[in-house]
C-alpha cells in the first residue's frame, strides 16, 4: 500500500500517524510512505527520528486569526490555496492508494487536495471537540475517525463517521512495565506517580509540584517522577532542593522522558495535562489520572477532553484556576490512599482504552482502497 500521512504543529498530530504507519507495516511490509507536513512544526524532526524511514515534504500554511476580517486572514486563505496547488504536485507524483490526516493546518491543503483528485481519505480527529479544520474537511474526505465515542455526531456532514479510538494507545499498550521501574532505577514493587505538563511542561503544574515535592516525605509509600520540560527544569530542581540542597528521597525530577511508554506502563497514578493523544495512551495502559486541562487551547477541548474520562469514572479534573499544592496534593492522597477508588478508577479507565486502535484505523483504510 502507498500511504500518505499528513498532521502537524504538535507531537499529539504527528505520533498517531506514526502509529497508523508502523501498523501498516506490520500488516504489509512492502508498504511506503510519504509524510506531508510543514517547516515549522515539529513533525519534520519527529519523522526523522521514528522508526521508520519516510521521505518528508513541506508545504507553507497558517491558521485563522480571530478576527474574521483581517490581513492576516486574507493571507491565510492565499496559503491555503497555494498549499493545495503544492499537495496536488506532491500527491500526483507520489500516487497514494489513500491520504490520512491526523490534525493540524497542513491537513487542510493535503486532504482538501486529495479529495479534489479522488484519492481516498480520511482524517482522524483526537478531540471531544472537533477543529475547525477537521471539521472543514469533513465535508470533502472519504471518512472521519475518532477517537472518543459519541463524536461521530460532531460531524453532521460527513460521509461516514466511525469510532476508532486513537492510534496512539497501540503504541503504549504492549509496554515492558519492569522495564519502566528500572529505567528509573525504582523497584518492581514501587508505587509511582508520574507528574507532567507536556514535552515542554507547565507552569501552572510545575509551580504546584515543587510545592507538594517539599511535603513528599508525609507520602513514603509513593515515589514522584517530576518530568519539569526541558525549559523549567534547574529552577524546578534548585526550588526543590532548596537550602539544604538535598530534594526528597522519593522525588525524581527530570526534564523529559525519552521512554514514556515504559514509565507509563509501570505508572500507578497520572497528573497531566489533557491532551487527546496522551490520554489515549493512559486509557490503553488502565491508569488513573488527575487532569488539569489547558485553558489556552482552541474551544477550550482539553477540558472537553477531560469531563469525557471524568464522567467515566477513569480521572479527576482540577482546572487551572482551583490548581495549587493544597488541591494537588489532596487529590493524590485521595486517589493513592484507597486501593479501592484507585482500582475503580484503573478498571474504567481500561474500559475507555481502545488498544487496537490502530488496527482499526487500517481495517478502514482498507476499506476505502476496496471501493476503488
Amino acid at each position: 500500500m502507498r500511504v500518505v500521512l499528513s498532521g502537524g504543529g504538535t507531537g499529539g498530530h504527528v505520533y498517531p500517524a506514526l502509529a497508523i504507519a508502523e501498523q501498516v507495516v506490520k500488516e504489509d511490509a512492502q508498504s511506503e510512505f510519504l509524510y506531508i507536513g510543514t517547516n515549522s512544526g515539529l513533525e519534520r524532526d519527529i519523522v526523522a527520528n521514528s522508526k521508520l524511514t519516510m521521505p518528508f515534504e513541506a508545504v507553507e500554511i497558517s491558521g485563522f486569526r480571530r478576527k474574521l476580517f483581517s490581513l492576516d486572514n486574507v493571507k491565510t486563505i492565499a496559503r491555503f490555496f497555494r498549499g493545495v496547488s503544492d499537495a496536488k504536485k506532491m500527491l500526483r507524483e507520489f500516487k497514494p492508494d489513500v491520504v490520512i490526516g491526523t490534525g493540524g493546518y497542513v491537513c487542510g491543503p493535503v486532504l482538501y487536495a486529495a479529495a479534489k483528485l479522488g484519492i481516498p481519505s480520511m482524517v482522524h480527529e483526537q478531540n471531544v471537540i472537533p477543529g475547525m479544520t477537521n471539521a472543514f474537511l469533513s465535508r470533502y474526505v472519504s471518512t472521519v475517525a475518532v477517537s472518543f465515542k459519541g463524536t461521530e455526531s460532531r460531524f453532521p456532514k460527513a460521509r461516514n463517521a466511525v469510532y476508532t479510538g486513537n492510534p496512539r494507545a497501540t503504541s503504549v499498550a504492549l509496554a515492558d512495565r519492569r522495564q519502566g521501574l528500572r529505567s528509573l532505577g525504582l523497584a518492581d514493587d514501587d508505587q509511582l506517580v508520574v507528574v507532567v505538563g507536556g514535552s515542554r511542561g507547565a507552569k501552572a503544574i510545575n509551580e504546584a509540584m515543587i510545592t507538594v515535592a517539599s511535603q513528599a516525605t508525609k507520602l513514603p509509600q509513593l515515589q514522584f517522577l517530576f518530568i519539569t520540560g526541558q525549559p523549567h527544569y534547574e529552577a524546578a530542581v534548585a526550588a526543590i532542593r532548596g537550602a539544604d540542597g538535598a530534594a526528597p528521597r522519593n522525588v525524581h525530577v527530570v526534564p523529559y522522558i525519552h521512554n514514556m511508554p515504559e514509565v507509563l506502563a509501570a505508572t500507578k497514578l497520572i497528573v497531566s495535562r489533557a491532551g487527546a493523544s496522551f490520554l489515549a495512551e493512559i486509557t490503553s495502559l488502565g491508569i488513573p489520572a488527575i487532569l488539569i486541562p489547558s485553558p489556552y487551547v482552541t474551544n477550550n477541548h482539553q477540558e472537553h477532553n477531560a469531563r469525557m474520562l471524568v464522567d467515566g469514572g477513569a480521572a479527576q479534573m482540577i482546572l487551572e484556576k482551583d490548581l495549587n499544592a493544597d488541591t494537588l496534593l489532596a487529590s493524590i492522597q485521595r486517589i493513592t490512599g484507597s486501593p479501592f477508588r484507585i482500582e475503580e478508577m484503573a478498571n474504567a479507565s481500561r474500559k475507555m482504552g481502545q488498544s487496537d486502535s490502530a488496527k482499526l484505523v487500517v481495517s478502514e483504510m482498507h476499506k476505502l482502497v476496496r471501493k476503488l
